[in-house]
């Protein structure tokens, strides 16, 4: 298992207890690490950028199972930690193609009405064009609703990551850089991304937001997988 943190300006003094076993690969757009292996990047496109970059590098040799997640993961996941123990434990061979990590089901419209125009960090009020967004990377229209776990962070499987071409990722991370909100954009289709429905299907039909608690017991169960989407 691999574990690729996108950094910025976070401390990330919390990998000294990562589980041993887990290779961490830190992509850095902040200040330099004195301390702590990194590769630097220019800070554009968020963290989507930093995820895209690595799969666009290291297609042909991703590790079997890949944790991408933020600097600071624990704001969307505060037990990350066990989580990652727990996906270990789980045996790579037992653990869905796509897992979002997270303890909130919630969604968002094309438009990012809902989250992201009242998003506290977004106070100029902006929109999304998740339907253009969609043409461009999936080419196809999607008008939404886009249910997803917030916070952009998520495992999937060298399988699923190869369901797809190369090519595919290299426009993906050129649309990270290049088109507005981005990453926003990202976080609500990863798991479109890697062609699965990351949501458990006891929460599709239900009235969102869920709150997951405890998120451990939701963990490595088939209900977060589906062939495709």
């Amino acid at each position: 298992m691999e574990l690729v943190i996108a950094r910025c300006e976070e401390d990330l003094a919390w990998i000294r207890n990562v589980a041993p076993g887990i290779r961490a690969t830190v992509y850095n757009k902040g200040p330099a690490l004195d301390s702590l292996p990194s590769i630097s990047l220019p800070n554009r496109g968020r963290e989507a950028h930093s995820y895209l970059h690595h799969i666009v590098t290291r297609y042909e040799s991703l590790s079997p199972v890949t944790v991408f997640c933020q600097g600071h993961p624990f704001d969307h996941c505060s037990n990350f930690h066990s989580v990652l123990r727990e996906l270990q434990a789980a045996g790579f061979q037992t653990l869905p193609r796509f897992q979002w990590l997270g303890f909130i089901v919630d969604w968002d419209d094309a438009r990012g009405e809902r989250l992201f125009k009242n998003w506290s960090k977004n106070a100029s009020r902006e929109t999304l064009e998740m339907e253009t967004f969609c043409r461009r990377l999936l080419e196809k229209s999607s008008a939404g609703p886009f249910v997803f776990f917030p916070g952009a962070q998520f495992v999937v499987t060298r399988e699923a990551v190869h369901a797809r071409p190369r090519s595919f990722y290299e426009n993906a991370l050129e649309l990270s850089g290049e088109f507005p909100h981005a990453a926003h954009c990202f976080e609500r289709t990863w798991d479109r991304v890697f062609m699965a429905d990351g949501i458990p299907e006891k929460y599709r039909n239900e009235s969102l937001p869920v709150y997951l608690k405890p998120i451990r017991r939701h963990l490595c169960r088939p209900a977060f997988q589906r062939d495709s989407v």
